[in-house]
């Protein structure tokens, strides 16, 4: 805070600040409830904990059965399926024939 600085004036810009934080990383969560881990690729059938940031804490709202309903009420959209039709994308090429230069004997 500068010497010149109003209090008023600082406390604004920091909750200009703080608000800006919470805009990347978030107002909603997702705890899993599961002992351990908390990655969600870990447990993804355990049961999370959904929370909500109200400007003071973080209060729960619900609960989710798993991973899937836990990323939609966190409004992340679910991945598309992958297709086998003429448009994926194919197979890189293995390795051709002979010894190579670094290929071990």
């Amino acid at each position: 805070m500068a010497e010149d600085e109003p209090l008023h004036e600082w406390a604004a810009r920091r909750d200009r600040r703080r608000a800006a934080e919470r805009q990347i990383t978030g107002t909603r969560r997702a705890v899993p409830l599961a002992d351990g881990a908390r990655a969600s690729h870990v447990t993804p059938n355990a049961p999370r904990a959904l929370l909500e940031w109200d400007g003071q804490t973080w209060v729960t709202v619900g609960v989710a059965p798993n991973a899937d309903a836990a990323r939609e009420f966190l409004g992340h959209e679910p991945a598309p399926a992958p297709e086998n039709g003429p448009a994926a994308q194919p197979a890189p090429p293995g390795l051709g024939p002979g010894r190579g230069r670094h290929r071990k004997p």
